[in-house]
This record gives structure tokens, sequence and C-alpha cells, in this order.
């Protein structure tokens, strides 16, 4: 049983038992870990998609979830999620998560927790992210992304069509494809470091082998592979 078996009866994962399968594996690793760090918490989740981690942030406790996405028509999804009582904690907001943030600092919050899942390779302004993080002062940053094995602290462009709701959107009107950036693992530890922040990298290889079919990317040998960090201010 995992987290996220309930997605099973709803599209489009019904039809995808795999994805399910692999959320549940990354909730493994990366929500129930930090239960007791995400309890009683304010979070924000950017780049919600359907709210699937804004729920699992709740579900871990939170005091209250808000996520920021960019596609009204994944957020409209989240009323097909169950458990009502987890979901009273969370907000849904559709916009682009760079205003969001902003408008967030502009009003004068903060939030405990910052989610940033899946959003980091999709952008371009990553810099720009994290200070707008920073702003927000949380006491813990969850970032899961693609990372580039480049020697080195550098990012790789490379494009990226907007009509996958698991890519970016768009930056410019009627735009088929954006730009995006894919940070190295060591870009990601300089934006950190210069930031004030203290990065713990989490060990995927702490997986069994047997259980790693979903999450494939997480061990890829080259170019790119996915990683999980968490930062925590000095």
């Amino acid at each position: 049983m995992g987290f996220f078996d309930f997605l099973g009866e709803i599209e489009p994962y019904a039809e995808d038992g795999g994805s399910v399968r692999r959320l549940n594996a990354r909730h493994k690793m990366i929500i129930r870990p930090l239960a007791s760090q995400i309890a009683g918490k304010s979070v924000l989740d950017l780049a919600a998609h359907d709210g699937r981690w804004a729920h699992a942030f709740a579900d871990a406790g939170a005091r209250s979830v808000l996520g920021i996405e960019g596609r009204a028509e994944l957020v409209a999804r989240y009323a097909h999620f169950p458990h009502p009582r987890v979901k009273e904690r969370v907000t849904l907001q559709v916009g682009d998560i760079f205003a969001g943030m902003e408008a967030e600092v502009a009003a004068g919050h903060t939030y405990d927790v910052l989610g940033v899942l899946g959003i980091f390779y999709h952008i371009m302004d990553h810099f720009r992210l994290l200070k707008l993080v920073q702003r927000l002062r949380p006491e813990l940053v969850i970032i899961d992304s693609e990372f580039a094995l480049r020697p080195g602290p550098v990012i790789t462009l490379a494009r990226e069509r907007v009509d996958n709701p698991l890519n970016a959107i768009e930056q410019v009107a009627g735009q088929e494809k954006t730009v995006i950036g894919i940070p190295s693992f060591p870009a990601m530890e300089v934006m950190a470091d210069v930031l004030g922040y203290d990065i713990t990298w989490l060990d995927w290889n702490t997986v069994p082998q047997g259980q790693r079919a979903t999450i494939g990317d997480y061990y890829r040998p080259e170019n790119k592979r996915r990683g999980t960090c968490l930062l925590r201010p000095r």
C-alpha cells in the first residue's frame, strides 16, 4: 500500500499504474521521512500540478498548504481527490509561480516549508526563484529535479514543448516550445551556498534494487539524473 494508491481511481492515473507506483516511491523517499518537519507547518508548493504533493504535505500534518499551478485544468482535477479533512487545509491557486511568489512576498507572507518538486529543471530563472524562496523565509526547502551530469557549476539549455502538462507553461503567448535550463549538481550547490543555505542530498541508493522499476531516472549514468536536495538556512 502506498499513499498515492487513491489516484488509481482518478483519470488519467487510472490508465497508468506505473505513474501511481512512481509517485508512491517518491513519496516514501521524500515526504514520509520529513513528516515530523512538515507537521504543524505552513507549506508553499510550487508548480502544484493537480495538487498531489500539496495533498501529501497536508496528509503529513501541514497546518496549511498553498499550491501555485499555471494550468487551470490541472487544478480542477483536485476536486476529485478524496479525504476532505486533508483537502480543507489545501488551497490551490492558478497562476505563474514567479508572480505568485512575488505576490506572497509583497503581502508579507512567510512559509515554513517550500516544495519545489519537479519544476526546477523546467525553468530558466533558477536563481530568481531561489531568491524569492529566501524572501519567504522557509526553514526547509525541498527540491526534486533533474540535474545535468556535467563537471562544474553549469546549466544546460534545452527546448521543451508546452502542450505536455508535465512540461513548462508558455513564456510567450502562442509559444509551442520554450527554453529550459537543467542545472548540474554543482550548480545547485553554488546557488544554495551564496544564498546562505546548507544543502543535503537524499541518498536514492538506499532504495533496494528491486524497487527501482518506476524511478530509473534517479539512477541514470549519463547526461542527466534526477535528485533530491534539502536546503536549510545557515
